[in-house]
Formats: structure tokens, sequence, C-alpha cells
């Protein structure tokens, strides 16, 4: 019945609220297709969320009837059962109808589904057709498309101008400040087309660019093959411009001609060689816009025997040993050598090395006298002293060629720098000399001043260059019986230990090395510092060569720009300006604190100045640094006037000393400060002066006061210790206390 039912049933049309039947159209739905029912249409309109309930819903109640229908047919009833499960059939097949629209709404969905999914398949496809011309790509490309589709958004990895930046320089229709303001996806929408704007500009911009690159690269080729067409000429021009070179002071063939002689220094000379070449080039052209030339302020030359230099290279005709002498003959040998000195104690190794190099000595002495006998070669054989003395002058032998440096000051005073290379001991050593461009007179307290010895001396500080800066030298020294390097620095140079940078040389101080590799970064990096500090030292001592000329003939020279330190009047003098030795200072009673404090090393040189008033005499022990006028002299004074006063016993001193120690800065004057000593010795006198003329006057003593007031001062004493207005403000030219 069910069947039939079915078969006669019409097609039925659902309906939607106010619809008409979708079997006929009328005129008035044709009018009205905007009414017209569709699907399609409701698929959009309607919840997914929805239509899966309203599945579970309807499949329940298919359930429920059928179970009712099965339990009205189980009881057997016909008429009124009948009727009830018709009923029920009735109700089923309208679920079926909602369950087929379901359907047919999934099926829309899904169909809707893989139409946009094949719209994004052809859009890939299209992708991949773009880029099948990049191969090598194509993976990268691919992972990148697909986290391009896994993600939304890549805008958060875009590093965007600042909200502050943007509203200040985009154009108002892209900022639109009255939308972006209170919407933030807006603004963003606003500022990645901010940045995609700038983008395109730059993007513009690295084209022109690209394109100026290749026309530049063009000129350059063409300028390329010019200058290559260029070089035979060159080469005769350059032959017929040797005078023209002369004449200009442009000496290239000569300076061909010393890097040809270069080709022969050791690895540190030649290394100092080229820095100092290219640094005097680079001030030369610095100095002028005219192509890089020599500097006259520094010059390079190598001196010495090319000849002994090739010489060294060259292997030895016969240097093997000969081990088959016995063990006998060895012994013998070192009883006759080293029973005179039996009070050494020498390790089996050195004992070893000098059987050999007596077996070597006599090797070449039966060489030289094979007619003589045996007992005349017997008392021909040098002693053990000699031995060490040819050993010690082989081990201190210099490389034939060294390195000279002139380095020329603004006053014509050039510092001649000679550089050596010990072979064996792998330094540097230099020696130093000063000449002026008119002849001084020296002073007997300005003798250490330009002394070779001493003129370079700590130019760095602690670097006194009195011993080897090579670890590995003390072991060498223990073979020869060399206690130190320091009696040898007069005839071989000082190995300070800046030379080694210069020469590129750079030794551990933790462990000796035998091999010391030359770097050419590490001299370069040091080369400026160094020529600076060279020249401030000779200017330096030049000055202090002066003016020691006026204090021994007790006058302090004040230059015009440092009056304004001093008051007009000074009646304090100078009397006596001398140099002392390191131990007379450190016997002097009022210098132990200096002593003490480590002060007064013995590479600083010591003076003593006396001022005189009247019966008041003022000794100043002065300890001057190496590195003057960057460190201060320091003063240690002893007033003699009324008993003997130190630091020790009157405040007042230690004041003094303070003002002309502590204060030095307020001394220096204009720069390098060249003046401090002589206005330190000037300050003083002030000083003196003020300390004698504010003592108090004794009134049982009859007659005028010994040292009238002459300085004004605000306030003669201050505090319980009575502390004297040291200080001097100018341009009020009254003293006050500090």
């Amino acid at each position: 019945m069910s069947s039939e039912s079915s078969k006669k049933r019409k097609p039925k049309v659902i309906r939607s609220d106010g619809a008409p039947a979708e079997g006929k159209r009328t005129r008035s739905d044709t009018e009205q297709e905007g009414k017209c029912y569709s699907e399609e249409a409701e698929v959009d309109l309607r919840d997914p969320g929805r239509d899966y309930e309203l599945y579970k819903y309807t499949c329940q109640e298919l359930q429920r009837l059928m179970a009712e229908i099965q339990d009205l047919k189980s009881r057997g009833g016909k008429d009124a059962q009948a009727v009830e499960i018709e009923d029920r059939r009735i109700q089923s097949c309208v679920h079926f109808m909602t369950l087929k629209k379901l359907n047919r709404l999934a099926h829309i969905r899904l169909k809707k589904g893989r139409d946009q999914t094949h719209e994004a398949k052809q859009k890939v496809d299209a992708y991949h057709l773009q880029l099948q011309n990049l191969l090598y790509e194509v993976m990268h490309l691919q992972k990148e498309i697909t986290k391009c589709l896994e993600f939304k958004s890549k805008h958060e990895e875009i590093d965007l101008v600042s909200l502050e930046e943007f509203y200040k320089e985009a154009p108002p229709d892209i900022s639109k400040a009255e939308v972006t303001m209170g919407d933030p996806h807006q603004q963003t929408l606003a500022r990645l087309d901010w940045e995609l704007e700038q983008r395109k500009r730059l993007a513009e911009k690295y084209r022109e660019c690209l394109s100026n690159k290749e026309k530049i690269l063009k000129e350059i080729e063409v300028k390329k093959e010019y200058l290559s067409s260029l070089q035979p000429r060159l080469n005769s021009i350059m032959q017929a411009s040797l005078p023209v070179q002369e004449y200009l002071f442009m000496p290239f063939d000569q300076a061909h001609k010393q890097y040809e002689t270069a080709r022969h220094l050791p690895p540190p000379l030649y290394v100092l060689f080229v820095q100092a070449t290219a640094y005097g080039q680079a001030c030369a052209h610095r100095k002028s816009s005219q192509p890089p030339r020599q500097d006259k302020m520094l010059s390079v030359a190598i001196e010495g025997s090319v000849d002994e230099a090739k010489a060294l290279f060259k292997p030895p005709e016969d240097s093997q040993d000969d081990e088959s002498d016995s063990d006998a003959e060895e012994e013998q040998t070192t009883v006759r050598a080293w029973g005179p000195l039996s009070t050494r104690c020498c390790p089996p190794w050195k004992q070893k090395r000098e059987r050999e190099s007596r077996k070597v000595k006599e090797r070449e002495g039966s060489w030289d006298h094979g007619s003589q006998s045996t007992e005349a070669q017997k008392r021909r054989r040098p002693t053990l002293g000699v031995q060490l003395d040819d050993k010690r002058k082989e081990m201190l032998k210099r490389h034939p060629l060294s390195v000279l440096l002139d380095l020329k000051c603004k006053d014509d005073s050039v510092l001649h720098l000679t550089f050596y290379y010990l072979m064996n001991l792998n330094i540097m050593t230099v020696k130093a000399k000063v000449t002026t461009a008119t002849e001084l007179i020296t002073p007997i307290s300005a003798g250490d001043l330009l002394s070779p010895d001493s003129v370079l001396s700590c130019l760095y500080p602690g670097d006194h260059g009195k011993k080897t800066p090579n670890p590995a030298n003390q072991y060498q020294f223990d073979k020869v019986g060399i206690l130190t390097l320091r009696d040898y620095v007069l005839d071989l140079g000082h190995p300070y230990l800046w030379v080694q940078k210069l020469g590129g040389l750079h030794f551990p101080k933790e462990q000796p090395q035998h091999t010391v590799i030359t770097d050419h970064s590490l001299s370069a990096s040091h080369m400026e510092t160094t020529m600076k500090l060279l020249k401030t030292r000779v200017q330096s001592r030049l000055a202090l060569h002066k003016q020691f000329a006026s204090l021994e003939h007790g006058i302090v020279p004040v230059t015009s720009d440092c009056h304004y330190l001093f008051p007009a009047k000074v009646v304090s003098r100078l009397v006596k300006w001398v140099t002392i030795a390191h131990e007379d200072y450190t016997e002097l009673h009022f210098t132990k604190d200096i002593v003490e404090a480590g002060l007064a090393g013995d590479t600083n040189l010591y003076y003593m100045a006396l001022v005189e008033r009247g019966t008041a005499k003022l000794q100043a022990a002065v300890v001057l640094n190496p590195g003057y006028s960057s460190i201060p002299p320091i003063f240690q004074l002893c007033l003699n006037w009324k008993g003997e006063k130190t630091n020790n016993n009157d405040d007042n001193i230690r004041a003094m000393e303070s003002e002309v120690n502590v204060c030095f800065k307020e001394l220096c004057g204009p720069r390098p400060g060249h003046q401090l000593l002589t206005n330190q010795l000037q300050r003083l006198c002030v000083l003196l002066d003020v300390y004698l003329e504010t003592e108090s006057h004794d009134d049982s003593v009859e007659g005028p006061k010994e040292f009238p007031q002459e300085k004004m001062c605000l306030r003669l004493f201050r505090g319980p210790s009575r502390m004297k207005p040291f200080k001097y403000n100018h341009p009020q030219g009254f003293f006050s206390h500090r």
C-alpha cells in the first residue's frame, strides 16, 4: 500500500514562508524573481549547526515513529490501528522529506566547498606555471605558498614604521587619521599601504642605482683597457723622469731600490719598514692633495750591507758535527775546560753544549793549522773564557741590515732612530739620537735629558728597555753566562716593548716561546700612537733643555700666556737648580714619603731647587718622570727659617706641596703643557712669599718686620691649624683659602 501511494503521490514542493510553489511559475513570479525560492541561496542563509541539530532531531523522530508503528502492528488491531499507522507513516514521510532537503543542502555545501577548492587549485596551478623557469627555487617557493595558504596574514613579521612617524610622514589620503585613529584594523591596513608605497619608491630607486652601477662598470672597463695600454709608455716615461723626480722631491726610483733592499730584511724589520713607510705616506697625503709621497717629517731608510744579508741565507758548506769522538775524550776535554772554575756549578746539559762547541772549535783549528804539530794545537786551544765570549758575541749578533727612522719636529729638531734585529734572541733594539737646527748650550743639569740612554725611557709606562721582552732569552743567557741584557744595551740598543710592537713581535709573559710570528696588524695599530709619543717626548725634552739653562742662572722663565697665573710682584727668587742622584734623593730626610710610596724609581730624573727670600731658604726636591709633561713633577719641600720645617711638622708646608703637586692642572698653561715645571717653580716662589708675609710678628723683637705683607689676603688664617691663604685669584689679585 505504501508503494502504491508513493507511485501515485505527486511531487511536492517545499514552500518557504509566503513563497509560491516551485512547480509552475506564474507571471507574477517572473516579475518577482528576487522572491523566488533557491536552495543555493538558502544554503548561505542557513546555519550548518542548526541543520545538524535538525538532522539529529529528525532521525530521533523517525526512530520513535518507526518504533510506534512496529508496536501498533504487533498489537494486532486493524481498523483503528490502521488509521494511527497511516498517520505515523505520513509523519515519517514528512521527516524523510526533511532529511532529503538536508541531504540536498549538504550536497550543495559540498559542491561549493569543492568549487572553492577547485578555484584555489587553479590559482596554485597558475602560480606553478609562472614559476617553472625557477627550477632551483621551486621547492622553497612551494613551501612558502603552502605557508601563505595556511596562515591568514604575515603583516606581523613586517617591521612597520612607528605610529608617530606614520602619521607624520604618510599623506592624508593614506593615513586617514579621522578613521584609523579609532579603528586598529583600518590603522594596520593604512600602515601596510604606506609600507607598500615606500617599498615601491625604494624599488624604483634600486633600479636606478643598478643602471648607474652598470654604467660605472662599463666606464671602469674602458679605463682599465686604456690604462693597460699605457704600461709600455709609462716605463719609458719613468726612465726619462728621473731628473724631474729629484727636482720635485718624489724619488720613485729611489723608493723602488729601497723596496728591493727591503726584501733582504728580517721579518720584524721588514714589518717596521713597510708600516713606517705607509704611515709617512699617509701623513703626507693628509697634508697635501697631491699624489702620495714620503712625508718630509718622517723619513725611512735601510742601512747596512746587502751582501752580508744575502750570505746569511746561504747554507754552510760543512755544518755537521763529527759524532765519532769517544766519551773518554769528551770527559777529558770537560775536565780541562772546567777545571779552573771548580767553584761554578754547571748543569749536564750546559756541559754537553760546551763540549760540542769545543769540538767544532778544535776542528776549525785543525783545518787552519794542519801542518802544525798536535802539541802546538793544544797550546793554542782557546780557554773557557774566550769560548764564552765568542758564544756571547754570536748570541748577541745583529742582522747586517738596519732600519733608520728620522722623525722631524716643528722646530727642525730631528730624532734619529736606528732599529736593529738580534737574530739569535729574536728581538729588536733601537738607538736614539737627537739633533737640533742650532747648537744647544748644554746646561749641567740637562745632561741626561737628551742622552741616548734615557731619552726614550718609559715612553710607555714601565717600559725602561733594560731587560729583554722575550722570555725565551733567559734560557739562552744561562747557556752563555749572561746575567742580564742591561750590561749590553749601550752597544746593542734598548729592547723597548714598543719597538717589538712596531716590528710586529708579541711575546707572552707567562712562558717562553722560541718562534714568534710577526704581525702587520700589531705594528699598524701602534705606529701612529708611538710616533706621536716620540714627537711629544723630543719636544718636551728640548723645552726642558732650554728651561734648565735659565734655571741654572736663577731665572724662572714664564711665558706671556702664563703671566696671569701669578701676581705682578714676586720677591722670592730661585738661587740654585742642580741635578742629584737617585741615591742622594732617597737619603734626604724629607723625601721618605715619596720613596715609601714607590714614586721614586730609578728611571726618574732628580733635581734640587733652592728658593730664597731674606734669611728664609726653601729646599725643593723634584722628581721628574720620563713621561713629563703628561705626568707632572713631584715636589717635596723643606723650609729653613726659624728652624727646619717639613710636611711632617708644619701643615702649611704640606699645603704648599699640595698647591704644587695636586693643583698642577692650573699651572699647565697652553697645550702641550711644556711650561708646567717652570710654572710650578714660580708658584713655589709665590707660596714662599705668602708663607713669610702672613707669618705673625714677634712683638718682643724690636725693629721693622722682616717680611712686610705685600700680598692682599682676604683672611690670614683659618682653622685650628691656622692654614694660610695660598690660592691666587685672578684677575682680582688676592689670595684666599681653598
